[in-house]
């Protein structure tokens, strides 16, 4: 009787606490990671001005706003999901991998069905998400241009969560393939912000999210190597295709190729944002600042991931709250006719 007692309370047999265990869940969906989907408001954010200036009517802002929402959950959603799947592929190797070992699966506080089950509640959710998308401006109840912007998202999402499966299966272990898969994951989040709010993305918007994407991706390598130094092959496989020299000469050509493709469209834009000169060159200064103290930091070893980079700096943070502010003060500034463009 004592021994079945034992058994019993044995803390190896015993349930996962479910706090401990809605933490884990949590923690396994990365909601860090969500503030990627700040790239779907991109679009959007551009092309209000554009909007404002149609008379659009209070209910269709908040369509539009709910669109925007329902967008952003969308691709969060389907993002945590493939986290989840990635996790379940690589439990064994994250165990080589001195933070990744404690991540939720590969420390074993979660199951691998449990897990399974997991990646497709989150994948309901970001389908469901979609349908928070509505015509708002550009189709009337009834008409074929109603269900078009969601449509547009839901196609968006599912490329995206294609993409996502084909890198954990095949692109993460390719050399150059990994990171621009990663890249067009940053590209859909942008063509799926647009067509949920019926906005045409531009061709200097699209180059130049590519184009900050890999940056960002051959930073997380470059900043991975020089964390984990002779272990990051371990960590992650194809670190043994790359070199030093070709991830720091990829990093500041991509970083350059983002800068003139915002550079492009800043000029683009001199008639819209000229007051005595076009304001929007302005926002060069922070951008600029922002992109070298990410290279410099992740040069250092001091962050291995530019994500993590982003939601700890405060210089860096700075910087885009200054190009953010910025911006939108700009557009504000269209819309109330203060500027030339208006």
């Amino acid at each position: 009787m004592a021994a079945e007692t034992e058994q019993v309370h044995s803390p190896a047999l015993a349930a996962p606490r479910p706090k401990g265990l809605a933490r884990d869940l949590l923690r396994l969906a990365r909601p860090k990671q969500w503030v990627k989907s700040g790239f779907v408001l991109i679009g959007p954010m551009y092309g209000l001005a554009d909007l404002a200036r149609e008379n659009t009517s209070v209910a269709d802002w908040t369509v539009v706003a709910l669109g925007a929402v329902g967008a952003v959950l969308a691709f969060g959603f389907a993002a945590s999901a493939g986290y989840v799947v990635n996790d379940l592929r690589d439990r064994e190797q994250d165990l080589a991998h001195p933070r990744k070992s404690r991540r939720p699966i590969a420390a074993g506080r979660v199951s691998i069905s449990a897990a399974r089950v997991y990646a497709g509640v989150l994948a309901a959710l970001s389908l469901g998400a979609v349908l928070m998308v509505g015509a708002g401006p550009w189709g009337e109840s009834g008409d074929d241009l109603s269900t078009l912007p969601r449509t547009l998202l839901g196609l968006c999402v599912l490329l995206y969560a294609a993409n996502t499966l084909l890198y954990s299966l095949v692109f993460k272990r390719a050399a150059v393939l990994d990171v621009v898969s990663l890249a067009m994951g940053f590209v859909l989040r942008v063509l799926g912000g647009c067509a949920a709010l019926g906005i045409a993305p531009s061709a200097w918007l699209l180059s130049c999210t590519f184009f900050v994407s890999m940056f960002l991706a051959l930073g997380k390598r470059l900043g991975e190597r020089r964390t984990l130094g002779a272990d990051a092959a371990a960590a992650r496989g194809v670190q043994a295709l790359y070199t030093d020299d070709f991830l720091r000469m990829s990093v500041v050509v991509t970083g350059v190729a983002t800068l003139l493709s915002y550079s492009d469209y800043v000029v683009a834009q001199s008639e819209t944002y000229t007051y005595g000169f076009n304001l929007l060159w302005l926002t060069i200064l922070p951008a600029t600042y922002g992109l070298l103290r990410c290279i410099v930091l992740i040069e250092r070893g001091v962050y291995d991931d530019p994500t993590e980079l982003a939601t700890r700096d405060r210089p860096f943070q700075a910087a885009c709250a200054v190009f953010g502010l910025l911006t939108i003060a700009l557009l504000v500034g269209v819309k109330l006719g203060w500027l030339a463009g208006a």
